[in-house]
């Protein structure tokens, strides 16, 4: 029998799965870890939203069949009218606004019509490991902008070096994964400058917009004069706590609408449509239950926080935003050994800094999205590991 030879394609060969997903898979077979690690907030479902899944389900047959490939006409109506409440966006329903498979469809969407091989996009570094590895499937060539190293804030004279004719994006993360930076406006705004002025678009990827907790986070997505060179995307799974319905969106003028929407046809048809019954019931129905998220990820922040504190020779830059900290560690060793070492020989899940980029060397990004008694568990075993080094 003659065996089978492999050939993969390079652009699978050019992208890995990240850190955030392997640490939790490695922790797996150790057992009994607390977890620092993936971005998970530790709410459940708010019952309103699983009352009105159930609801449609029970008694409308087409709610689990496909929507419209765009995404639910009601859904999409809600998204503009969250985005003109919040961001001041005017956008149409109908043409400019689609629902994808979380955020993370919705970005992928957008760099892959964006962009041709040998392009250039330049991605703000710590980076969130999936936008580069999708510059990277697209084969073109992600360019890593640091930020400034004392606050995590974002440097726009970088930004504006770093363009050449290859460029074509400029991706926005803010609040910021990994580092819970909340990026100034007049930084922001500068940036915006950039891109208008060379002709780049902007991808805002506002997962986190609403999670800033001394004041609200700045969007490029509520400057009128981008309009036309934007791509905003949202998500359900933070702020409304749907990580696991796989549910987002994006608004984007028609005729950069008209391409992204090709991709989400041939790569999901549409979202899940119960998942889409749950974000509508998640924008239309109570809201207090979201604020009480908020405050409680406000009191977690200053948990972990007074926790690292008592730690020796731990730094950190404070977080404004997400639910991330980079903390900067005191022990010798390359981020992933100390992360692999922590959850071996302290039963903590962390995530290596590096695996961000260049600007996480000698850190581990915390999560303080767990509830506060896993918070406490994970701290107690840091703080004897690291007095024990």
């Amino acid at each position: 029998m003659t065996s089978l030879s492999h050939r993969f394609s390079q652009r699978a060969k050019n992208i890995k799965i990240s850190a955030t997903k392997l640490m939790p898979m490695l922790a797996s077979e150790v057992g009994g870890c607390a977890s620092l690690g993936q971005g998970v907030p530790s709410f459940a479902t708010p019952p309103h939203v699983a009352e009105a899944v159930c609801r449609a389900l029970a008694d409308q047959p087409s709610a689990g069949k496909y929507s419209l490939q765009p995404g639910m006409p009601e859904l999409r109506r809600a998204v503009a009218d969250l985005l003109a409440a919040e961001k001041r966006l005017i956008a149409d329903p109908d043409r400019e606004i689609a629902i994808t498979v979380g955020g993370m469809e919705a970005l992928l969407c957008a760099v892959l019509c964006l962009c041709e091989r040998g392009d250039e996009v330049i991605v703000p570094e710590p980076f969130y490991p999936s936008h580069v590895e999708q510059v990277l499937l697209a084969e073109a060539q992600p360019v890593l902008v640091p930020l400034r190293r004392q606050d995590w804030s974002l440097d726009a004279e970088a930004v504006a070096a770093a363009v050449t004719e290859r460029t074509r994006a400029i991706i926005i993360n803010s609040p910021h994964n990994p580092t819970g930076a909340v990026f100034a406006k007049d930084d922001l705004l500068a940036v915006a400058e950039v891109a208008l002025t060379h002709g780049l678009t902007i991808i805002c990827d506002d997962t986190y917009d609403a999670l800033a907790y001394d004041e609200p986070a700045f969007s490029l997505a509520s400057l009128p004069e981008l309009r036309d060179n934007l791509v905003a995307v949202g998500s359900f799974s933070k702020r409304f706590a749907l990580t696991g319905w796989r549910v987002g969106f994006a608004f984007a003028p028609e005729p950069i609408m008209g391409q992204m929407l090709k991709v989400h046809d041939c790569t999901a048809i549409c979202a899940p449509t119960p998942s889409q019954i749950a974000a509508l019931a998640s924008l239309t129905g109570p809201q207090a239950v979201y604020a009480g998220f908020i405050d409680a990820l406000r009191e977690r922040r200053a948990r972990i926080m007074a926790r690292l504190d008592a730690m020796e020779g731990l730094t950190y830059n404070a977080p404004a935003g997400a639910f991330y900290i980079m903390a900067r560690y005191p022990v010798p060793g390359a981020p992933m050994d100390v992360a692999t070492r922590l959850i071996r020989e302290a039963r903590v899940i962390t995530i290596p800094g590096d695996s961000f980029g260049p600007g996480g060397e000698g850190s581990l990004r915390l999560s303080y999205g767990a509830e506060p008694a896993e918070i406490d568990t994970a701290c107690d075993r840091l703080a004897e590991w690291f007095a024990r080094q």
